[in-house]
């Protein structure tokens, strides 16, 4: 398998130096071979973007006590950017989240996190509500995460003004979409660039908290 010769490296390494001890990793993976072996190995997160389609993933998820982050997406990784449709995308998402969230507490998985899956089978308009509604999701009591990070929903906004970006262009973007996130309810973010991020939220919240 090719993502888990890939990534057993680096989760051999994390294992030697004990870095687990240091910080909370997650993996991004829907694969249960992979998965396991990331859980032998100190990681505390599953980020499945395929929210616990494989009844395996949700029952590795119970036996290692791990928190799984249920994604939406709509259609297979292939083809979900071929003309995606919603009626609703608020209304649809939601009841994705309804049954994913049923499924994972039947399987004794209780530590959830939410992610609304922006550029997993949606169209420009579809990411931008789920980022200005994020707030409706709070009403299943988990933590929302967003993760727009260099995204193509950006190069979609500039090329309305005809300008085209690469993923290395699209920090200020980035920035504008998580910043936005944060004040509709998201509390968890999936970035490239920490640094900047954490520059940015400081600040953000700095000024959400200040009061003459």
């Amino acid at each position: 398998m090719k993502e888990f010769i890939r990534i057993k490296p680096i989760l051999d390494e994390i294992y030697r130096l004990k870095l687990f001890e240091k910080i909370t990793f997650s993996l991004d993976s829907f694969s249960p071979k992979c998965i396991k072996y990331a859980l032998d190995r100190g990681f505390k997160i599953i980020n499945d973007i395929t929210a616990l389609e494989n009844d395996t993933v949700a029952l590795l998820a119970k036996e290692y006590g791990a928190k799984v982050v249920l994604m939406h997406k709509k259609g297979s990784t292939k083809d979900m950017q071929k003309n995606p449709f919603y009626h609703d995308v608020i209304l649809e998402i939601d009841e994705f989240f309804s049954e994913r969230i049923e499924k994972a507490k039947s399987f004794g998985v209780k530590d959830i996190i939410l992610d609304v899956g922006i550029g997993f089978g949606k169209r420009l308009e579809d990411n931008l509500a789920l980022i200005k509604h994020m707030k409706h999701f709070l009403h299943f009591g988990y933590e929302l995460l967003i993760g727009a990070s260099r995204k193509s929903m950006i190069d979609m906004i500039m090329n309305q003004k005809k300008i085209t970006t690469t993923p290395s262009d699209r920090l200020p973007g980035t920035l504008a979409l998580h910043l936005e996130a944060i004040r509709n309810g998201a509390s968890i973010i999936r970035c490239h660039d920490v640094k900047e991020h954490f520059q940015a939220i400081s600040v953000f919240e700095k000024l959400r908290k200040f009061y003459i």
